[in-house]
């Protein structure tokens, strides 16, 4: 019974420090902040092509998303 408290209380203690690094820190923001960390390294081309779908699909927005701008999917 004794080991398996022990057992018990490392899970619990395990589980209750596992997301306790969540987060960036200040000194770590820099790296963040560099342009080859974007999200969209190529601002131009992705709104060439956000430009091309909107002319193809007649849709605006919804690039993550599947099917056109007919209503069909």
């Amino acid at each position: 019974m004794r080991k398996h408290m022990l057992w018990i209380a490392v899970i619990a203690s395990s589980t209750l420090t596992a997301c306790s690094s969540m987060g960036v820190d200040p000194w770590q923001r820099q790296n963040l902040a560099k342009p080859e960390m974007a999200l969209d390294s190529s601002p131009l081309n992705t709104a060439l092509d956000d430009h091309i779908y909107f002319s193809k699909e007649a849709s605006s927005g919804g690039r993550s998303f599947g099917g056109g701008g007919c209503g069909c999917n």
